[in-house]
């Protein structure tokens, strides 16, 4: 899984666990990826490409805008393979302007259309993904919630949203992730709606939520802990269908 949107390294912040675990769910209720061509769309350090590779995925092509994570992403490559874990490709290119890859019968994005700076770029980002895919293919993709701030506070799960600045087609949301220092990073609100419509015009067929599912408690997480974060969770999972 990516650590977040930047592909920071953890400690692994609560919501980041939760949406690795929605991920995984979701891949294991369709079967799992083996034999799939696979394709993740903003993949940071290559966690989920990783675990795409590792769950026996034909092949698997990762794709990032950023020189440096792409490189992080090999390098972890290197370190980690076993010998018995199909290679990812790492490719460099931006979501909303991705060249034909494909065809995948898989792919996933976390937490890209977040950062589509406008409406254009976000159409272009669901354009580009469908084009990519065969026929029934499917999108997973985890997706910001709107409306939360100021009302919900979600430090205790390891971001804090600052500021909600009105621009351009979507707000500006100003965060920082609660690493040590904090990181901060800026991503657009863009309405539930607003993804679906660009899915829709991109020409996916089925477009579904799901919400967010969160890991078994722990002594450190407990269940209140867990109750508390599916109240207001940080994102929701959006199944598209080629």
């Amino acid at each position: 899984m990516h650590d977040d949107t930047t592909g920071h390294p953890a400690p692994r912040a609560a919501f980041t666990a939760a949406d690795a675990y929605t991920l995984r769910t979701a891949l294991d209720a369709l079967g799992g990826v083996r034999d799939l061509d696979t394709l993740d769309v903003a993949c940071g350090h290559g966690g989920t490409a990783a675990l795409l590779a590792g769950g026996g995925a034909r092949r698997t092509v990762g794709v990032d805008n950023c020189p440096d994570r792409v490189r992080r992403a090999r390098e972890r490559q290197h370190g980690d393979r076993d010998g018995r874990t199909a290679a990812v490709e790492y490719v460099v290119a931006d979501a909303a302007d991705l060249p034909p890859l494909g065809p995948f019968d898989l792919v996933t994005a976390v937490y890209p259309f977040s950062h589509a700076p406008d409406r254009a770029a976000l159409h272009a980002m669901f354009r580009g993904i469908r084009a990519n895919l065969r026929p029934g293919g499917r999108l997973l993709s985890l997706v910001r919630n709107p409306g939360a701030y100021p009302r919900v506070d979600w430090s205790p799960y390891g971001m804090r949203i600052l500021d909600r600045v009105p621009d351009g087609d979507a707000p500006l949301l100003k965060a920082q992730f609660l690493t040590e220092p904090p990181l901060h990073f800026e991503y657009r609100e863009w309405a539930h709606a607003d993804f679906a419509e660009a899915a829709v015009d991109a020409g996916f067929s089925t477009v579904a939520w799901q919400p967010s599912r969160t890991p078994p408690a722990d002594a450190a997480r407990d269940e209140a802990y867990w109750t508390a974060y599916r109240a207001a969770p940080v994102s929701t999972l959006m199944t598209c269908t080629a």
